[in-house]
This record gives C-alpha cells, structure tokens and sequence, in this order.
C-alpha cells in the first residue's frame, strides 16, 4: 500500500522536521513491513532557485507558437551571487524562454539553472532557442517530480522552499497483508 507523507499527517502528529527514517522507524514499530520510500528530491541535482520574475516579453514565431522570454532575478534582491557555473550569469539575472503563461511579473517561480539535473536524467543547459540564449528552465512541480501539476509553472514558492525541495512529496510503500487490524 501507498502512503504518502501528505495523507499520513491528516491522521497521525508526524513533527515537520522527521525524516523519511523516523516515519518509518515508527511504522515498522507498530507492525507494518516497509518496502520502499519514494523520495522525489532524490532525482534532483544541482542548482535550483527561487527566482522572481522581472519582465516577459511574449513572442510569437512562424510555428505559430507563443513563448516567453524572461528576465528572472536567481538571487534575493540585495544578496550576492553565489553560484557559479557555465552558463550562470553573475549578475544574478538569467534569460529564459518559456512557454507556460500561468505567471506574471513579480512572481516567485521555481528556476532551474544550467547544470541542475530533473527526474529522468534531464540536463538543464544554457543553450540558443527562439533567438535567445536561454540559460535555465522555469519549473513546473511535474517537471521537477514533486507533484502532477503540469498546467503551468510553480508560482510562489517561499524562497527557502528548495531547501527542503520534495521533502513533503514523500511516499511509503508498506505492507498490509500481514495486518487484518490495519485494513
């Protein structure tokens, strides 16, 4: 059976800051047998951000297809760039093609930078697209393995949510058929 962390808490006190361990140390404590723990941040790498989204520019192309071109703050204003890597600009502002239309100027947005790595071994690189040089993806939770939404792009994340990036998305797979008193 399939538990997700998510479920689990509307029935049982889980303290926010236990680990994928503790909530299965406690399940095996009353009997159920674990099989697995999906951890959806185990697939991730690299750098990855909030941003905030400082201007779109909609373009539409021959192929009839309307994409966004973006100018999106990595670091919180007044902090200094930290991160370093090709393709990562130093001031702190990347230009990015996208072409989700959920958000706006001001938003917060996910943002994976070059050199980050998402589920299924795909490698954010900055790279020429519709005209631009394209340094980093705007992230939606499906692409970043932490939820199903892939209607648009992930808005308003707090701006220390990567930290801990995945970490509610936890699932456990247990054993019940030992367990009639459970089913």
């Amino acid at each position: 059976m399939r538990v997700p962390l998510s479920w689990l808490r509307e029935f049982a006190p889980v303290p926010e800051d236990a680990t994928a361990e503790d909530v299965l140390d406690t399940l095996v404590k009353v009997g159920l047998e674990e099989e697995a723990v999906h951890r959806p941040a185990d697939e991730i790498s690299g750098p990855i951000v909030v941003g905030q989204v400082l201007s779109i520019e909609p373009e539409t192309h021959s192929n009839g297809k309307t994409v966004n071109w973006c100018q999106v703050r990595v670091v919180p204003e007044g902090q200094q760039q930290t991160l370093t890597g090709k393709g990562i600009e130093e001031s702190g502002v990347q230009g990015i093609i996208c072409g989700a239309h959920n958000f706006k100027v001001g938003d917060k947005v996910v943002v994976t930078l070059p050199g980050a790595v998402l589920p299924g071994n795909f490698a954010i690189t900055a790279r020429k697209t519709y005209g631009h040089k394209s340094a980093g993806m705007i992230a939606s939770t499906r692409e970043l393995g932490i939820g199903e939404d892939h209607g648009g792009i992930w808005c308003s994340p707090p701006w220390d949510s990567i930290r801990n990036l995945g970490q509610t998305r936890w699932s456990f797979w247990v054993c019940m058929t030992k367990q009639p008193r459970l089913m």
